[in-house]
């Protein structure tokens, strides 16, 4: 295993320094990086390209220049020395200290992307395979090829003209037609129904109770005007915990197992109790605290799981850890939610915004609306990204699904009467995400890529952006930052890919 993980590491090293060198000299050879200055009319004209010429060493031969770039990096490694030098931009500030300020922005919309995706496809991918060639299966399959052959600049810009200034108009008069949740209603009916499957009443049931709950859901909240206080509230918290715990519990254990329901009402009770008890301390919270209360709930799950045991003690444990987390992420969605009117009157009834990482000098003082400004600012581009992504996860798991189904060791199970739900869940779906995590590797440096088109539609100041505006007018070092994240963020998750490989497979081994 170790000779495995040091083999690739070199052989990595040396693909980043061929692929550095590569790039380096073609963008300097086919950019002129004093073209603007020697069209200029300013009278110190060549003070100007000389100070140019100076911080990008542009007296230097290309190799050479990439030679000393190199060195640079290699700095990097050494710990605990602060001497890493990545260059600096025409206008003298160093890459090093541009880079974090890009990052930040591209890793939180190609995070929220990229789990998004990986969650809403998988779903929808195994839930088409199970249901194969029904309606369900069909809308599905018409959906996923349209937004996968859907241009990434044509989907950014569709949102920004119709999503968001559609929004913003809602909310001055916040209220939805009746024969609107109606008809909303029966989509949702419709699709719910597709899901379950079965004989006509079950379907029949399953569309009426979703068509009576989405229309009255939405009825009502036009009615109370729950669109400018939105928020979930004690009864909502309550239900949706509840729900939460039984419908975890069917998917993970079974509803006949008592100690998996134990643990989920346990943890269901702590969880609710929590939420009452937490709210005065949530009025004063940190990120640092928020995210240790998350920490500290997932290991109260895993407590509970433990100590309640059962004969499948690891199973209890995993369904009270998951339970804990979606709990916590409620109450937190809550508390962003209470504070959605003091957002929504600092931006004058347009939250939704279509440029930018956040508001331009906005510090309302407070982490819950500094969140939603960031939210709102992030969300559409996270779409944009998110559909293409949808589409390709949701056809590679309704594929994988399909061909692990007809295995020789799932009819096995099946003829040993095996409920379906450890069928799907216990023997085919650990099969199929072993090439769905290679798609995720892949996916990743997909996602950073095609986040150049998106940040630029949307005025982002991430990675994509800086790449962009660097490269146009021979800026080297930037462009030459930019590419050293991608391609090591790349490699990177190319070899977790391979090791989690023997985690999900028994049968393959690193040697």
């Amino acid at each position: 295993m170790i000779g495995f993980v040091l083999r690739r590491i070199g052989v990595s090293v040396l693909i980043l320094v061929a692929a550095s060198f590569v790039m380096f000299n073609l963008v300097a050879l086919s950019t002129d990086p004093l073209a603007d200055l020697r069209e200029s009319n300013n009278p110190n004209k060549q003070q100007l390209i000389q100070a140019r010429i100076q911080i990008a060493h542009l007296d230097v031969s290309p190799p050479v220049r990439w030679a000393m770039w190199l060195g640079g990096v290699a700095k990097c490694l050494i710990p605990f020395a602060n001497q890493c030098d990545l260059g600096t931009n025409f206008h003298g500030a160093p890459v090093t200290e541009l880079l974090p300020t890009a990052m930040g922005s591209t890793v939180q919309m190609v995070t929220g992307a990229l789990v998004l995706a990986i969650l809403f496809g998988l779903m929808t991918g195994i839930l088409s395979a199970i249901r194969e060639n029904s309606g369900f299966d069909s809308s599905f399959t018409v959906i996923s090829l349209f937004l996968f052959s859907l241009p990434s600049f044509l989907a950014a810009a569709m949102l920004k003209s119709f999503v968001a200034i559609g929004y913003n108009n809602f909310l001055q008069d916040p209220v939805i037609p009746i024969w609107v949740s109606l008809l909303l209603g029966v989509v949702m009916g419709v699709i719910v129904q597709a899901v379950v499957g079965g004989d006509a009443r079950r379907r029949l049931l399953a569309f009426g109770i979703n068509f009576v709950v989405t229309s009255g859901l939405l009825i009502y909240m036009s009615a109370t005007g729950w669109f400018l206080t939105p928020n979930i509230g004690p009864f909502g918290i309550i239900v949706i915990t509840v729900a939460m715990a039984i419908g975890l519990t069917a998917l993970l254990a079974g509803l006949h197992q008592r100690k998996a329901l134990i643990t989920a009402g346990i943890v269901s009770v702590i969880g609710i109790i929590t939420y009452f008890v937490i709210q005065p301390l949530l009025d004063v919270a940190t990120p640092i605290l928020v995210i240790g209360l998350g920490l500290l709930a997932i290991a109260v799950g895993l407590a509970v799981g433990w100590f309640v045991g059962g004969d499948d003690r690891k199973q209890n444990m995993r369904l009270g850890a998951i339970l804990a987390f979606l709990i916590s992420f409620l109450i937190l969605i809550d508390r962003f939610m209470q504070s959605f009117p003091g957002y929504m009157s600092d931006m004058n009834g347009r939250p939704l915004a279509t440029v930018g990482s956040s508001t331009p000098g906005y510090d309302p003082g407070n982490m819950w609306r500094s969140g939603l400004d960031v939210f709102f600012h992030l969300v559409l581009p996270t779409v944009s990204l998110l559909v293409i992504s949808f589409a390709q996860y949701t056809r590679y798991s309704r594929a994988g699904m399909i061909e692990v189904l007809g295995q020789d060791y799932v009819r096995t199970a099946r003829a040993k009467g095996m409920p379906e739900r450890v069928v799907v869940v216990r023997h085919a779906f650990r099969n199929v995400l072993i090439p769905i995590t290679t798609l995720v590797a892949t996916d990743l440096g997909a996602l950073l890529g095609g986040a150049i088109i998106t940040e630029y539609i949307f005025a982002i100041p991430g990675m994509g952006q800086l790449f962009q505006a660097s490269l146009g007018p021979g800026d080297i070092y930037p462009v030459m930052g930019y590419f050293l994240v991608i391609a090591v963020m790349a490699i990177t998750f190319n070899f977790l890919a391979d090791l989690s490989y023997a985690a999900l497979d028994p049968r393959v081994r690193v040697r």
